[in-house]
C-alpha cells in the first residue's frame, strides 16, 4: 500500500449507531476522487468511541463494497484479546493491513512490555496473512512506540509487521524509521508531507484532512520527485485551516455540506459537532484564494 490514504470519518445517527449508505458513499467519493486507499476506523473514523459490534459492522461494509487492497483497518484497543479478536475479523473479511495503536491505558509503557504486547498480537495471529501497521499517535495514547521497538518488531516478523502510520508530526520521528527499518512502509499524517516524500523515503500520507485535499494531494504524490509549488502551497494552507482540536468535527461538517446530508454534522461524545455558524466560517477560510 502506497500514496494518498484518507482516513475516513464514520457518520453515526441519533443512537450513535453508523450509517451505512453514508459511509459508503463517501468512501467510494475519496477513492473516485484521487485517494490510493482508505483507512477505516482510524481516529478520525471515531473508532475507540464505538464497541466492538459496530467496528465490525463498519469493517465489513467496506470490505463489502470496495477492492481490498485499498482497505486498511484500526484494530488496536487496550485489550489485547479484543484486538486479537478484531483483528481476526479483518483478516477474515480479507483486510490486507490492520492500523493497531499501542495498549494505551496502563502508563508507562515499557519498550519490552510494547515489544510483549505487539508479539503476542502477532502470535496470536498464527499463519494469518494480515499485516500490522503500528500506529503511533502520542498526543493521544500518552505513548511514544520507540524506534528501537518497531525496528526490533520488524526484524523479528517482518512478513507481519510492515508500516506506520504516525500521527506525531515529527517528520524527523518518521525519518529515523525509515533510517533504522528501511523496508517499512512510513506513513506521515500529513499531506504536507507529500512535498519531501520522494527524499525521506515515505510510502505516501494517511491523513484526515485527505477527505478534502485529496485531488490536490494525489496531483502533488504523482509529481513527488517534482512536486508542483501551487499544490504544495495550497494544500499547506488547507491544511493549516483544518487542523487543530476540531479537526474531526471539522472534517463530518464539511463531508455534510458535501454530500448535502446534515446527519454527517454529529460526532460522538466527548466531540462536540462543530457550530452552524463556525461550519460557515471553516468553509469561507477555505473558499479564500
Amino acid at each position: 500500500m502506497k500514496g494518498v490514504i484518507a482516513a475516513v470519518p464514520t457518520p453515526v445517527d441519533r443512537s450513535y449507531t453508523p450509517i451505512k449508505d453514508l459511509f459508503l458513499e463517501h468512501s467510494d467519493w475519496v477513492l473516485t476522487n484521487g485517494c490510493d486507499g482508505i483507512n477505516v476506523l482510524g481516529s478520525t473514523g471515531e473508532a475507540n468511541s464505538l464497541d466492538s459490534a459496530a467496528r465490525r459492522d463498519v469493517m465489513t461494509w467496506a470490505a463489502t463494497s470496495f477492492p481490498k487492497e485499498k482497505l486498511m483497518v484500526g484494530t488496536g484497543t487496550p485489550s489485547l484479546k479484543e484486538t486479537i479478536a478484531l483483528t481476526e475479523h479483518a483478516d477474515d473479511l480479507g483486510y490486507p493491513v490492520a492500523l493497531v495503536l499501542p495498549p494505551y491505558y496502563y502508563k508507562p509503557a515499557t519498550p519490552s512490555g510494547l515489544k510483549s504486547w505487539y508479539l503476542a498480537l502477532h502470535d496470536a495471529l498464527g499463519t494469518r496473512g494480515i499485516k500490522i501497521y503500528f500506529y503511533n499517535f502520542p498526543q493521544m495514547t500518552g505513548i511514544t512506540i520507540p524506534v528501537e521497538v518497531i525496528s526490533d518488531l520488524a526484524s523479528i516478523a517482518p512478513d507481519r509487521f510492515v508500516g506506520i502510520k504516525d500521527s506525531s508530526g515529527d517528520l524527523d520521528y518518521c525519518r529515523s524509521i525509515v533510517a533504522a527499518s528501511p523496508a517499512l512502509s512510513v506513513f506521515p499524517s500529513s499531506e504536507t508531507a507529500l512535498q519531501t516524500a520522494a527524499k525521506d523515503g515515505f510510502a505516501g500520507c494517511i491523513s484526515a484532512t485527505l477527505n478534502l485535499t485529496a485531488s490536490l494531494a494525489a496531483e502533488i504524490w504523482s509529481n513527488r520527485d517534482a512536486p508542483p509549488k501551487a499544490a504544495c502551497e495550497e494544500i499547506a494552507r488547507q491544511r493549516g485551516i483544518l487542523a487543530g482540536p476540531a479537526l474531526i468535527s471539522g472534517i463530518k461538517f464539511l463531508v455534510g455540506e458535501r454530500s448535502g446530508n446534515t446527519e454527517w454534522r454529529r460526532v460522538l461524545p466527548p466531540f462536540l459537532s462543530l457550530p452552524e455558524d463556525a461550519g460557515s466560517v471553516l468553509k469561507q477560510k477555505l473558499a479564500q484564494d
